[in-house]
């Protein structure tokens, strides 16, 4: 070896364990509430809400691969009646039960929301909500190496 690459320490590469899939739905589980907080306090301060992603396009002409910022439908959690606001909690297109038969949090008025909102992401943050989250999405079985194929005999 060079005399630059002694100076380093070289190992074999260590195995890595899988993370578990809990971990991805509480952070995607998060950023929704996260939407919904901003969307809550907007609505409290008189504003409209609009949230973007990045979206990777093509150029026609060119060829070339451009990242644009694109406007997303984001859909409140929330709701009133006569002014008295319900929250409740999505995974997907389901509605996440808290308890058996019982989906929906009693806000009460509309300047609790955000309040509330931020009670949940702690709530989800500690892994409380993990069980309701796995009964919705149930984790996916680890992906299997693919086996290499063996030479054909001749």
């Amino acid at each position: 070896m060079t005399s630059l690459l002694s100076s380093l320490k070289v190992i074999a590469r260590p195995k890595i364990e899988a993370k578990p899939p809990i971990l991805a739905k509480r952070m995607r589980l998060i950023e929704k509430l996260d939407e919904q907080q901003a969307m809550a306090q907007a609505m409290l301060d008189g504003q409209a809400y609009e949230a973007f992603k990045d979206k990777v396009v093509k150029d026609p002409e060119t060829g070339e691969r451009k990242t644009v910022r694109k406007r997303k439908a984001v859909r409140p959690w929330y709701f009133d009646d006569k002014e008295h606001y319900y929250f409740e909690i999505k995974v997907g297109l389901k509605t996440l039960e808290l308890d058996k038969d019982k989906a929906a949090i009693d806000v009460g008025k509309k300047e609790d929301l955000p309040a509330v909102i931020g009670t949940l992401i702690k709530a989800v943050e500690s892994g409380e909500l993990d069980t309701q989250i796995l009964q919705l999405s149930p984790a996916k079985p680890p992906k299997q190496p693919k086996q290499a194929k063996a030479p054909a005999k001749q």
